[in-house]
């Protein structure tokens, strides 16, 4: 084969319309998800551990008060990303998110790279998440005097005796098991607890309001101006989740109109929740007193309010749950989508037969997040989310612009403002965060990387379903 024909193969393009009528009846996701269920999906995988963990943490140690402003600033590097996002979801709403939407744009091969990236980095977002729940569990079990076998409290080398941290497989395999009841159920599941996500924070807000002192707002830059920077470096990983959410794009009832509106609500929504609920926190305790890892709590409980302290550690678990089942959703359809066009062996693609979900997909990934989650410390499975998410906002900044060029008269029912300038602060932030990235993360990355080419070039390249319908190269 030459070289041109292997390029050719490498750049070859996903049609930007498919025919659904071509799809295989036992290849198609069954459609129930509307508008505000699409949302409340979006809405769950944003809000998590970042406002009842990250918040407090950053504000102690980083930023000080103007945490607020980090909030802000990472808002506004995510918003960029997310209109990216909204454009392509109105005009491919096919299951697979940013993996379609390179593959449409920019080809085969920047398809599978960041495809193929995904796998890894949600399997672990929803690991990290799901040992971030055992941790709260852990903590309501011991107020209530339960004491429970130290094997069963932690990963190795967490604490003395620990050797499976038993709640996070539990719910990694709890998760998929929801997953696999099909989507109407995930749809309604999320939309409930997300509910009582939102309720508690509009609860804390009501309540924290009438408890803040503006004198623990000075100094309002302890750190630093240029901390809020950094600030806004590290609370950037509490403003995605949009990006999990649009892999459910062929589940929508009407995915061209609902989509892009949906990611837009969705980190709005999370933006002002986020905005009040620093500005109550860092005003209800000096900086230098808050909790790093629980902020919210300790919080409630330095004014007399231990009550709304323990409803806030359950609420916390329901909210930290949902972003579970938001990045297992995500990496079940990714996986899904790379199968089905033939990347990935075709077994992987095939649904319920009444249920209408890829269930084979959905309990190898319960599993593999499980065995993740059980053996391995938090901070070394956390390692491996931030740069691949990272990449795909660029993949996907620079693909909405290129899109535009070869593309510019195909419908698109949400049209991305002020282009090219919302694309490229998104590629420039992302850019910034990866480059302050640790050396070993590179090192994880590539070598996942490296992987998945050996994968691409020894099966998928040859196996692609553009490969049986585009002219066979000569050998």
């Amino acid at each position: 084969m030459s070289f041109a024909e292997l390029r050719a193969q490498m750049l070859r393009r996903k049609p930007l319309v498919e025919v659904e009528d071509e799809i295989p009846s036992d290849e198609r996701l069954a459609k129930s998800l509307g508008l505000w269920q699409l949302t409340a999906i979006g809405v769950g995988g944003i809000i998590g551990a970042g406002i009842f963990t990250l918040a407090g943490s950053v504000a102690h140690s980083v930023t000080g008060p103007a945490v607020l402003i980090s909030f802000l600033i990472a808002g506004v590097a995510s918003a960029a990303a997310a209109l990216c996002y909204a454009e392509f979801a109105g005009m491919v709403p096919k299951a697979g998110s940013a993996y379609t939407y390179g593959y449409v744009s920019l080809g085969e091969l920047a398809g599978w790279f960041i495809g193929w990236d995904l796998l890894l980095e949600y399997i672990a977002v929803a690991a990290v998440v799901a040992i971030g729940v055992s941790g709260y569990f852990g903590f309501l079990l011991d107020q209530v005097g339960l004491t429970l076998p130290e094997w069963m409290l932690g990963a190795p080398d967490t604490g003395d005796g620990r050797v499976v941290d038993l709640f996070a497989v539990l719910f990694c395999l709890g998760t998929a098991w929801v997953l696999s009841r099909g989507i109407a159920s995930v749809g309604r599941f999320e939309t409930i607890a997300v509910g009582i996500k939102v309720a508690l924070v509009v609860l804390i807000v009501v309540l924290g309001v009438f408890h803040i002192d503006s004198a623990n707002y000075d100094p309002y830059f302890p750190f630093g101006v240029g901390a809020v920077w950094t600030g806004a470096a590290t609370v950037f990983f509490a403003v995605f989740g949009y990006d999990a959410m649009s892999t459910a794009a062929e589940e929508s009832v009407d995915g061209r109109k609902h989509l892009p509106k949906a990611i837009i609500y969705s980190l709005a929504i999370a933006m002002v929740l986020y905005v009040l609920a620093t500005l109550v926190l860092t005003g209800m305790q000096k900086y230098t007193e808050i909790s790093p890892t629980s902020g919210f709590s300790t919080a409630f409980e330095s004014v007399g309010m231990p009550g709304v302290a323990n409803i806030i550690a359950v609420g916390a678990i329901v909210g930290i749950i949902t972003v579970v089942l938001t990045f297992m959703l995500g990496v079940t359809r990714v996986w899904f989508a790379m199968s089905r066009d033939g990347l990935l062996p075709e077994w992987f693609a095939k649904t319920h037969p009444t249920r209408k979900v890829p269930t084979r997909v959905t309990w190898i990934v319960g599993v593999g997040a499980a065995i993740l989650a059980g053996v391995l410390p938090i901070n070394t499975v956390a390692e491996l989310t931030n740069i691949g998410i990272l990449m795909a906002f660029i993949v996907v900044c620079v693909a909405v612009i290129v899109l535009r060029r070869t593309r510019p008269d195909a419908p698109r029912s949400f049209r991305l403002p002020f282009m090219p300038v919302i694309p490229l602060i998104g590629i420039g932030f992302s850019a910034y965060l990866i480059y302050s990235l640790p050396w070993e993360t590179w090192v994880r990355f590539l070598a996942w990387l490296v992987v998945g080419l050996v994968v691409y070039f020894g099966y998928s390249r040859t196996h692609s379903v553009m490969n049986r319908t585009a002219p066979q190269p000569s050998e």
